[in-house]
């Protein structure tokens, strides 16, 4: 018996809703397994794809006029079902939301249609809670105090009786679990502060306020952190064996100033037809995060890293980010290099992929390298004379890559970006145009062509395959 052959059951048209009793006489269940079924049954259940109704039956939802989805609220109070198996979202007014919370996995009866034609409907089931924690403002009373969620699509406040305040004082950011929920309008929500997370003037807190509102991971899991710590730090020979080596060319990275992990690094050549080789490499990850590691899972789970204007949510632990999987500059590095040929004119004629080992001589900045290309720095021409002519190369074809993408009919959005300005003690100081000068223009352009590139050669291989 699996969960297949119930749903395979329950979807017939002649079904109608059964109790767990007579869905195990169907089934012929013999007393020793009905606890088995009944888990199986419940798992259904648990995740949507069969309702509990009245009488202790279980039925099919899109049989009974039931919607299961993710519940999305509005800061006003009413919300939207967003269904699991997709289709039009249901409205729900506030008043018939049932205690159900922004992005609680709830059903839904659609009840009728609004006058834009959109379907309509009260939730009558909570599936499963999704803000088993709130963060907010702590507020002090004498009697009960309340946290005010930072999401202001959670619109309930928590209230917390004195003994559960954890000493938090009025005004701090706190954690607070739940300890009751909502049933239905006007009842309160219950909970206790379980961490007091600090000042709402510290900018710190903020930005952990943010984490944990879009439920990012400021911490790695104590096994995570463990599987990096045993990562070596440095290339061992046996390690660069089978790869291409590139330590002899001249490579160097270009990156913003406050730049703390090189995921790419690049050089070039000019060819005796005038044409260009130009190579990107990026740090070979998968070499130090093995399938279905923890390491990976837990960057499976992450998806990206998140980049606040001072600080920054890795996806893996800094002793792979910063370190080990970082292109630093006079050390050898694992990567996974695509070496493009190119015409006279900057189109691509040949092109190839590799794993390879690098070393990259120089960590440039996007202002150096334009100090040196546009200002004429004398000082940074001296100091970075041995690169100057790669640069130059580097300036050249990335114009003629640009001239050939517009060509094609590619839209340049040249639009301005805000940089903030951050002061010693977290707090934003201005907010300023942020420069693009002919430094971001090189590393954008050979980034396009790699990426190009690779989806070409996926293309034609006829790979399933992710496009960015």
């Amino acid at each position: 018996m699996n969960k297949e052959a119930i749903l395979k059951f329950m979807r017939q048209e002649t079904y109608r809703p059964l109790s767990l009793r007579e869905l195990a006489g169907v089934f012929g269940i013999s007393k020793k397994d009905k606890l088995e079924f009944k888990k199986l049954v419940m798992a259904l259940v648990h995740d949507g794809s069969i309702v509990k109704i009245k009488g202790g039956r279980f039925g099919i939802p899109n049989k009974m006029n039931l919607v299961t989805g993710t519940l999305e609220c509005h800061p006003d109070g009413y919300g939207f079902v967003v269904p699991d198996e997709g289709g039009e979202d249901v409205f729900v007014r506030q008043i018939l939301l049932k205690g159900a919370m922004h992005k609680d996995k709830v059903v839904v009866r659609i009840e009728g249609t609004r006058r834009n034609g959109k379907r309509e409907g009260r939730i009558i089931r909570v599936i499963e809670r999704a803000n088993k924690t709130i963060v907010g403002r702590f507020e002090k009373a004498k009697k009960v105090s309340i946290v005010v969620p930072a999401d202001k699509r959670i619109t309930s406040t928590c209230v917390i009786a004195p003994k559960d305040d954890g000493g938090a004082k009025h005004g701090d950011i706190v954690a607070a679990e739940v300890t009751r929920w909502q049933t239905g309008i006007g009842m309160p929500l219950l909970g206790r502060v379980v961490e007091v997370i600090g000042s709402h003037e510290d900018p710190d807190v903020e930005a952990q306020v943010i984490a944990r509102k879009y439920n990012l991971n400021y911490k790695f899991p104590h096994k995570v952190i463990d599987e990096a710590k045993a990562v070596p730090q440095t290339v061992e020979e046996h390690e660069t064996k089978g790869r291409v080596d590139l330590r002899a060319l001249t490579t160097i990275t270009i990156d913003g100033e406050t730049a703390k992990d090189f995921d790419d690094a690049v050089s070039i050549e000019r060819l005796k037809n005038g044409g260009y080789r130009l190579w990107v490499s990026i740090a070979d990850v998968s070499h130090y995060v093995k399938e279905n590691s923890n390491l990976d899972k837990e960057a499976f789970a992450r998806g990206t890293s998140v980049y606040f204007p001072d600080r920054c949510i890795p996806m893996l632990p800094e002793a792979l980010s910063n370190e080990i999987c970082s292109l630093k500059p006079n050390v050898d590095r694992l990567a996974f290099t695509a070496e493009m040929e190119f015409a006279p004119d900057g189109i691509i004629a040949h092109y190839k992929f590799y794993e390879s080992v690098i070393k990259s001589i120089e960590r440039m900045t996007y202002t150096s390298v334009k100090a040196i290309l546009v200002d004429a720095d004398e000082s940074l021409k001296k100091r970075y004379s041995h690169i100057i002519p790669d640069l130059k190369i580097m300036e050249e074809l990335s114009l003629k890559l640009k001239k050939e993408r517009s060509k094609n009919g590619s839209i340049d959005f040249d639009l301005p970006e805000p940089q903030l300005l951050i002061d010693i003690e977290g707090r934003v100081e201005d907010i300023v145009k942020s420069e693009r000068n002919i430094a971001h223009q090189i590393i954008e352009e050979f980034m396009l062509q790699a990426n190009q590139t690779v989806a070409r050669f996926m293309a034609h291989s006829k790979t399933a395959f992710l496009y960015r």
